[in-house]
């Protein structure tokens, strides 16, 4: 099967056309050069959002969760971030070593540098693992021909942006580049003790250090964090800025502009109005807040006349004059205020909102979201006087726009028609796209990320609304209602730590080539980034840079690798939430190998199937590309298994390498989950789900893959098992993560049981929480009992492998053989039939033999 990295092409406008997906970046040809964090964790607020309902207290949990069949990886917990406390000034000419955080084990050297132990070569502790870098292989293979095999192919997942704790090492210097390529010196480099040159490991050039690394002994090495440390952060702190304007405290959270949809009925207002009280309940007492809702008129709330609600109204047919900006901005009225000083204002704001009067159909009522957005950046930028000079006044953090969105844009600038029938709908509908995609990146540029939080029936046009929030560097969200999961990503968005003017930088040996990189970005120009005279590098502009998001990386080799090592640079720039100005380094090393089978034995079945997961659906733009890329999965799979598998003697079957056993499983759920099937009835579902996944974080993108399977037992444990029909079992009660939905489902006979089944419902519902605790965005947790309507979201999910004959559920779902004859019995008797294959039916069906489980 061939396989080459999908172009743009121009595509006629269909009446919806899906929403804009992220980038996808394709390196030009060799020998050109191409110049164009899972980021901060959420705050204290989002890890328990104590306003909402909670369950009853969590059960004893008498042991940990038992190991699945088919092993899955659990997401990890990401730690909070921290501001760099402590610092030490640091020049490049000293020699002196910069305070930074510990280590967590002793240094080593090799090959004529300075390695840590935690990325020396051994069994227990390889060096291709990294919190940031995820490869598809932990080696790579030196035929060019298998390794450049489109089906399989290797890559990596980058989340440049992420918080771990400890911290990379960190100093407050500028970093050492190769005057050649650019690259950064780093730990695989081999330095010269006597000269204090150093050789790049990119292009092998060498680089004087100004005598900086003269040491008498190798040893001494290892007080310039660079050479000691994989990844490193260099920092300049904010007061370093041209143009700057030095406050109090910078260290604050950004200011939060809340924008409010007025045309919402009566059940859905009390909803909105509930999360909205919480929300500000759960900020911080320094974070400024602003007010503004919209209709037909933008009306900007006044912080400043205490007990009474007072509002500025805009006109929402046009675009604000910066006129009438200008009088708002240097009035007497308070439009921006601290909560501790603004809270029983902004309460007394959110309970005077009154629900939509008028007898209009949701979708036919005027709402003007552009311009409500446009008067909320015009307070942001201030005055055009100030901008021109290149200042712009700050509190401290970029600053925030939640946007609450009831039903579509059909008033204003950057609106459509109310029906979609009408005649001009999609030359509209374009050009209403176009002003969103502009706006966005008018909000980028000044540091301002746009989340849009939808809810309710009433369709949004999610194609209009999906380029304001991607080119700011925010989400776009779809809820069934304003309530609870609604709220928790009201908070989590708000609270999640955002970095702006982000620049990604990705360099590898000569022996490899970036074929293409699919995530939250656009190719850089050149002239955003400095450039060196051999760079071949190739540089992202970010929208924003969060632990949230992953980049997707493909690579290839130009020709057979002739060297025992390839390496891998991967640099970020950016100004934090403090800021400061950051540059991460990330550098790794793999070791390349002849053999098939220890290339094999090192792939990593959960990242390949992400990183191949991403590139399925980054061509399902429409419903019908859905369709076509379900079969590409076919063939995919069964290339896999023509060129790294073995034929089944005297017979036409292949056998899939038992080194991937796990691949094909997960690329089957990809096929028939809600990305690609039908689970999901609404093809506006179904992109923002697409677009979620292709720049989501590696463990949120394998949870939306591939779902994880958790059983409740007697006694408050839990058993994790393979995500098939088999776990449908009435004594149980079944936790079900599909990343951005938790299902509960109670069996039939332990719901008849009150008191066991309350029990078991608040440890379920307990366990769904801490699974989902620091996740963005939140997931909705659903709990329903057997035999339910809403049950059939929880069953659409999983592997129907009732229908596979007793020794192979036996050999795949172990648990069954825990069972009495008697509820076996019961267990078959309660499947219904239909058409859909099991995975080993699907396997067959494709002439292949399914792998044995892990």
């Amino acid at each position: 099967m061939e396989e080459t990295p999908p172009q743009p092409q121009p595509q006629p406008q269909p009446a919806h056309p899906s929403p804009q997906f992220p980038a996808v970046f394709t390196p030009p040809p060799t020998g050109f050069s191409s110049r164009g964090s899972p980021s901060p964790s959420p705050g204290p607020a989002a890890a328990a959002p104590a306003q909402f309902s909670t369950p009853p207290g969590p059960p004893v949990f008498s042991s940990p969760l038992r190991p699945a069949a088919v092993p899955f990886r659990a997401t990890p917990s990401s730690p909070q971030p921290v501001p760099f406390a402590s610092r030490a000034a640091y020049s490049s000419s000293s020699s002196s070593a910069a305070v930074s955080l510990p280590t967590s084990s002793a240094p080593h050297f090799l090959n004529g540098a300075v390695t840590p132990s935690s990325h020396l070569p051994s069994a227990a502790s390889p060096p291709e693992e990294s919190p940031y870098v995820r490869f598809s292989a932990h080696k790579v293979l030196k035929q060019k021909k298998l390794l450049n095999a489109p089906s399989l192919g290797f890559g990596a997942l980058v989340s440049p942006g992420r918080e771990v704790s400890p911290g990379p090492e960190t100093m407050e210097r500028d970093p050492r580049r190769c005057l050649n390529c650019g690259a950064y010196v780093n730990l695989y480099c081999d330095v010269l003790i006597g000269s204090g040159q150093w050789q790049c490991v990119i292009c092998k050039k060498m680089n004087g250090s100004e005598g900086e690394f003269v040491v008498s002994t190798k040893h001494d090495l290892l007080q310039w964090p660079e050479l000691a440390s994989s990844a490193v952060d260099y920092v300049q702190s904010g007061n370093r800025r041209p143009g700057f304007i030095p406050v109090p405290d910078t260290r604050v959270s950004g200011p939060i502009f809340i924008l409010i949809d007025e045309c919402l009925d009566e059940a859905h207002l009390q909803h909105l109005q509930g999360s909205l009280h919480a929300f500000v309940d759960s900020l911080p007492p320094t974070v400024r807040i602003g007010i503004i809702s919209y209709g037909r008129t933008v009306s900007v709330y006044d912080f400043s006349e205490g007990a009474a609600v007072s509002a500025d109204v805009l006109p929402g047919n046009k675009s604000p004059t910066h006129e009438s900006l200008k009088a708002l901005i240097y009035g007497t009225g308070v439009y921006l205020s601290p909560v501790h000083a603004s809270l029983p204002v902004a309460h007394t704001i959110f309970s005077s909102l009154r629900p939509y009067r008028l007898s209009l159909p949701e979708v036919s009522r005027d709402r003007c979201i552009g311009a409500a957005v446009e008067v909320a950046l015009g307070f942001i930028q201030g005055p055009a006087a100030e901008v021109s000079r290149g200042i712009i006044k700050r509190s401290g953090g970029n600053y925030r726009i939640l946007v609450c969105v009831g039903g579509p844009s059909t008033f204003g600038p950057g609106s459509v028609p109310h029906s979609v029938q009408h005649p001009n709908y999609a030359y509209l509908e374009k050009t209403a796209m176009k002003w969103m995609e502009r706006l966005g990146h008018e909000a980028q540029r000044h540091s301002t990320v746009v989340d849009i939080l939808c809810a309710g029936t009433c369709p949004v046009r999610v194609p209009v609304l999906q380029p304001l929030a991607k080119c700011s560097g925010g989400v776009l969200l779809l809820h069934d209602d304003f309530g609870e999961a609604f709220g928790v990503n009201l908070q989590r968005a708000s609270t999640r730590a955002a970095g702006s003017h982000g620049l990604f930088e990705i360099r590898c040996s000569d022996d490899m080539l970036v074929t293409q990189v699919i995530g939250p970005g656009e190719e850089a120009s050149p002239d955003s980034h400095e450039t060196f005279k051999h760079d071949t590098s190739f540089c992202i502009q970010m929208h924003s840079v969060e632990e949230t998001q992953s980049f997707s990386v493909s690579m290839e080799a130009k020709g057979d690798i002739k060297n025992n090592f390839v390496y891998f640079q991967f640099a970020v720039h950016y100004s934090n939430m403090y800021q400061e100005e950051i540059t991460r380094v990330i550098t790794m090393r793999l070791q390349t190998v002849d053999g098939l089978s220890a290339y094999l034995a090192s792939v990593q079945d959960d990242v390949a199937s992400v990183i191949i997961g991403k590139r399925t659906i980054l061509r399902a733009r429409t419903a019908s590309d859905a369709i076509d890329t379900r079969f590409t999965i076919d063939e995919r799979v069964k290339d896999i298994a023509l060129k790294f598998g073995t034929q089944v003697p005297k017979s036409k079957l292949y056998r899939f390498p038992k080194e991937l056993a796990s691949l094909p499983e997960c690329l089957f759920h990809l096929r028939r989950g809600p990305l690609l099937g039908s689970i999901v009835g609404h093809e506006d579902e179904r992109s923002v789900l697409r677009n979620l996944f292709l720049n989501a974080s590696f463990d949120l993108s394998l949870r939306m893959l591939a779902p994880r399977c958790i059983m409740h037992r007697e006694g408050g444990t839990f058993e994790e098992l393979p995500a098939y029909d088999l776990a449908m079992q009435s004594n149980a009660a079944v936790v079900l993560d599909h990343g951005t939905d938790i299902f509960i489902w109670l069996g039939a006979e332990l719901a008849a049981q009150e008191g066991q089944s309350a029990a078991a419902l608040a440890a379920c519902r307990t366990l769904a929480e801490e699974l989902s605790e620091l996740r963005f965005p939140a997931p909705r947790i659903l709990s329903f009992k057997e035999g339910s309507s809403q049950a059939r979201y929880f069953v659409s999910r999983l592997i129907p492998a009732h229908k596979d004959p007793t020794y192979e559920q036996e050999s795949r779902f172990p648990q069954l053989r825990t069972l009495t004859p008697e509820q076996r019995a019961r267990l078959k008797s309660s499947f219904i039939h239909f058409d859909d294959h099991s995975f080993c039916e699907w396997m067959r069906s494709l002439k292949l033999v399914p792998p044995e489980p892990c």
